[in-house]
């Protein structure tokens, strides 16, 4: 309510700006604001107790049939009558082949009853709440109650809660429902996250051009070995790919650097390196990865294949992580969950990324950065 309040409130007022024939004191301009969203605040309570108390009709209330008469179909027709706007009433219960009758103070009746209250019986909607081990009956249920003359719905339920805006669609010949989407299925991620990564990435490597080639060959002059450091992360979906770096430490044997955690005052760094883990600035290179789309420039942290195997069976849900790009930076690390701080606290706010993910909050973990990057205690 307030962000529209608010989007309502900056158009009247860009609208009025280019209106010259009247004038407004600022005082009226802070009071209209501040008046629009109590107004609304008042018509939105007002609007619940006259629709609570019936002073709005309550004659559309729908009269529900409900196939089914087990625990199952008791606890949706519950479910049913306890939403507050959508009003509905059980006009009764239809008791199928080997169910055991829990449906008390309404009429129950018998699959072959159906006939008898196809007509003249006011049914608005029919409710099929059978349990998911007898979803295979549907398609001969469904001709059982082909005489009724009313919408017919089917509750779904497998195992786990459905969210709302899960898609039902069809491929060819094949029904399929999403059980887990993911954001990254989204036109809107699709296309406004690349072209934001897109832009910014390119605008950092055309613009810090200068800054990678003095980093570079002051990597190549400060110890023996190559100038990036380039290992295989998981990223998106648990694909694989070859992640970019500033070399920040002396070369070591692969097995070390796959499997051992840096430590502060890590004896593997460089002097330049810990400067350059310091300031973050040993991430540069990831922007050729950003280029590439196998990462982000917001998102979770890519971990090694070998650590993620071993976090996956440790912490719950950690593999949500990959629902989503992985990062250069990103909400975690924003908030001082870097380098060798508690996975599970950072697990938690990575979730917190993936489920509330928006352009907004991806520009305001960019700002963060900026301002806390070159100062977090955790970057070693």
């Amino acid at each position: 309510m307030l962000g529209a309040c608010l989007a309502t409130y900056l158009a009247v007022l860009g609208i009025t700006f280019f209106y010259r024939d009247t004038f407004f004191s600022r005082i009226f301009i802070w009071l209209s604001g501040t008046n629009l969203f109590f107004l609304t605040l008042f018509v939105q309570a007002l609007f619940r107790w006259a629709w609570i108390t019936g002073r709005i009709s309550n004659k559309s209330e729908s009269q529900v049939l409900i196939v089914g008469a087990d625990h199952f179909a008791v606890r949706v027709a519950k479910s049913l009558m306890s939403n507050r706007v959508a009003h509905c009433t059980i006009k009764g219960y239809v008791k199928l082949p080997g169910q055991i009758c829990m449906a008390k103070n309404h009429a129950v009746y018998e699959l072959d009853e159906i006939e008898k209250l196809a007509i003249g019986n006011g049914i608005d909607d029919v409710i099929i709440a059978i349990p998911p081990d007898r979803l295979g009956e549907l398609s001969q249920l469904r001709k059982e109650l082909s005489p009724l003359c009313a919408p017919m719905r089917l509750v779904l339920d497998v195992g786990e809660t459905i969210e709302s805006n899960q898609r039902l669609f069809s491929v060819g010949q094949v029904l399929l429902l999403d059980l887990q989407g993911t954001t990254a299925e989204s036109v809107l991620y699709t296309i406004l996250k690349r072209a934001f990564d897109l832009v910014f990435a390119a605008s950092v490597l055309i613009l810090g051009a200068p800054v990678l080639l003095l980093i570079a060959l002051l990597v190549r002059l400060s110890s023996p070995g190559p100038v990036f450091f380039v290992q295989e992360r998981v990223g998106l979906n648990g694909k694989l790919f070859r992640m970019f770096k500033f070399r920040t430490m002396a070369v070591s044997a692969k097995t070390d650097s796959d499997t051992l955690w840096t430590v502060k005052n890590d004896p593997r760094c460089t002097r330049l390196g810990r400067i350059l883990r310091q300031t973050g600035l040993d991430e540069l290179p990831q922007f050729f990865n950003v280029l590439k789309g196998e990462m982000s420039v917001v998102g979770p942290r890519p971990e090694r294949p070998m650590l993620v195997q071993g976090f996956m069976q440790s912490v719950g849900n950690y593999n949500r992580r990959h629902y989503l790009k992985v990062g250069i930076t990103g909400w975690a690390q924003v908030h001082g969950w870097r380098g060798d701080t508690s996975i599970e606290k950072r697990v938690e706010y990575d979730l917190y990324y993936v489920r509330h993910w928006t352009l907004t909050l991806d520009l305001l973990i960019v700002m963060l950065t900026l301002f806390r990057g070159f100062t977090d205690k955790n970057a070693y």
